[in-house]
């Protein structure tokens, strides 16, 4: 009887794990159904979660990616085994180099007396192996009654741990079984900073006259907490590339690439540098590699992973917290009035050397991005790695907290504008959408404009039309190297749209892009407007 009973607690795998992402907020999944991976999808129809088809598992991954950014929840994808988890490599070693949460389910072949190599349907040597190394958490689901507890350990830990993608691997012989679905356990939150800390901070602060704070991408959900801190202490601030839109509007506001050597100036100088949720990357912080190791006088290093902590700069006080706990605590604790220490002499000074700095062709491309964001202002703008991301990465203001994100940093994947820019759609429908595009980056994952279409995105692709690879063509020119590899010729986008029924425009000056922004979207369709560059 207790056999019996038991039983018929049980319920499908599948069904069992809608249920647990179902707890957790998921909104849209990203995949392409294969014959592994059906079972997962039996249940799919049911539930409260929508189902996002892109072109390529490539794609799928980039899409959960802008999903996350924009949202601030995990975004989800369902893989087969082999092909279509191998597709997705790119992305999430994107999302590992920018801490990007992400969850990737995907199916395993069973192992059949530890060998791997029967030549089966989309078998890898070590599929486990291969993830383990890249995934930031891995599990492999040879206990089908941990379902639940592992589904709970692979959110939390974005709560709890700098965010990246995380991955689940079902085996086929484990997906068709039948599961107990038990309670989530309570969410684990991590300490925030000691008293001792912070009361150490607050002296720091009181006796700095030139405190400087720097921001990074782990501090993007605590934008307002961040500005409030720089007003509280007139401290400019530096905000990195994938946090750009803090301190929107703010006099204090740096939006200024600390590989700038004007921006190095300013944090070598101050004598207080509070830095949030960044790891000192060299893509941020020495793209050129022309700049010496930064030093800083004094340093308070905040960031959620203890090991972080550990790289780049030496901190004089390294606290282990997530910024928005960290922020709150010390806030309480700072005068309330706001002191006066030139703090925003000094960053309008800093944003004037670096506009002294840039190129004719920088700046140019630094007015668009420019004259994008005074049209729409709450617009968010999805790069990839092309000359007009480089540039603004450099310099530019944004006007929200998410609203400037590319794939021209970390990890720099070609590709990713498109897909992301349909995830970032998808998680804020209400936001002007515009992404940035080369004609060559917009090659790598054209197809997915029929998943725009198919979704009703309200996306603006702009493709910035050099017949080529521009930014690298221009490099091999400045080393010295006879451009080989660089000149693909782009489609005919006028009859691109067309065939994916979506509007079109073609312009050759910024007003007239401006112009067609301007203009609201049709029927909630995308559009695909090329911006030919004159050579």
């Amino acid at each position: 009887m207790n056999e019996v009973s038991n039983t018929q607690l049980k319920s499908p795998f599948g069904k069992v794990l809608i249920a647990c992402l179902e707890e957790q907020g998921v909104e849209y999944i990203f995949g392409i159904p294969g014959v592994h991976t059906v079972e997962l999808y039996r249940y799919l129809g049911n539930s409260t979660i929508r189902h996002i088809t892109p072109r390529h598992e490539q794609a799928a991954g980039f899409m959960a990616d802008g999903y996350a950014r924009v949202s601030g929840k995990p975004g989800v994808c369902f893989l087969i085994t082999g092909p279509g988890l191998t597709n997705a490599l790119t992305p999430m070693a994107q999302a590992r180099a920018d801490s990007i949460p992400m969850v990737v389910i995907s199916t395993v072949n069973p192992e059949s007396r530890g060998r791997n190599d029967f030549g089966r349907l989309h078998e890898l040597p070590d599929q486990t192996g291969l993830l383990r190394k890249l995934a930031v958490y891995h599990h492999r689901m040879d206990d089908p009654e941990r379902l639940t507890e592992v589904m709970n350990e692979a959110f939390n830990r974005h709560r709890s741990n700098r965010p990246g993608p995380v991955h689940i691997e079902i085996p086929l012989d484990v997906i068709s079984t039948c599961v107990r679905k038990v309670s989530p356990e309570a969410e684990t939150i991590i300490e925030s900073s000691s008293r001792l800390e912070i009361d150490g901070i607050v002296e720091a602060c009181q006796k700095a006259n030139r405190i400087s704070i720097l921001a990074g991408g782990g501090a993007t959900g605590s934008g307002g907490l961040i500005a409030n801190l720089s007003e509280r202490l007139d401290a400019p601030l530096i905000t990195t590339i994938n946090a750009r839109g803090i301190g929107k509007g703010s006099e204090l506001s740096v939006p200024v690439s600390p590989s700038l050597e004007s921006t190095r100036n300013l944090l070598e100088e101050s004598d207080l540098v509070i830095a949030l949720g960044t790891e000192f990357g060299p893509t941020d912080f020495n793209i050129y590699k022309s700049l010496p190791e930064i030093s800083f006088e004094f340093l308070i290093r905040v960031d959620i992973d203890e090991t972080q902590l550990t790289k780049g700069p030496k901190a004089d006080i390294a606290v282990c917290s997530d910024v928005e706990g960290f922020l709150m605590r010390l806030l309480k604790l700072l005068p309330t009035t706001n002191r006066n220490s030139g703090g925003r002499e000094r960053a309008k000074q800093t944003i004037e050397e670096v506009k002294s700095f840039l190129s004719r062709e920088e700046l140019n491309y630094i007015n668009i991005i420019h004259a994008i964001q005074k049209e729409l202002p709450d617009s968010i703008l999805v790069g990839d790695s092309n000359q007009i991301s480089y540039a603004g990465n450099l310099y530019c203001h944004i006007h929200r907290n998410t609203g400037w994100f590319n794939a021209a940093t970390g990890y720099g994947a070609l590709g990713y504008s498109v897909p992301a820019a349909i995830g970032a759609s998808l998680a804020d429908s209400s936001a002007p959408l515009v992404c940035l595009v080369g004609d060559g980056g917009f090659q790598f994952t054209l197809a997915e404009m029929g998943t725009a279409a198919d979704e009703k995105v309200p996306v603006n692709f702009v493709v910035f039309n050099n017949h080529g690879y521009g930014e690298i063509k221009n490099y091999m020119i400045n080393q010295g190297i006879e451009p080989i590899g660089v000149d693909p010729s782009p489609p005919d986008f006028e009859h691109i749209a067309r065939a994916y029924r979506i509007p079109f425009a073609r312009v050759r000056k910024p007003n007239q892009l401006i112009n067609i922004l301007r203009q609201p979207v049709q029927d909630n369709l995308p559009r695909l407007i090329e911006y030919v560059e004159e050579a």
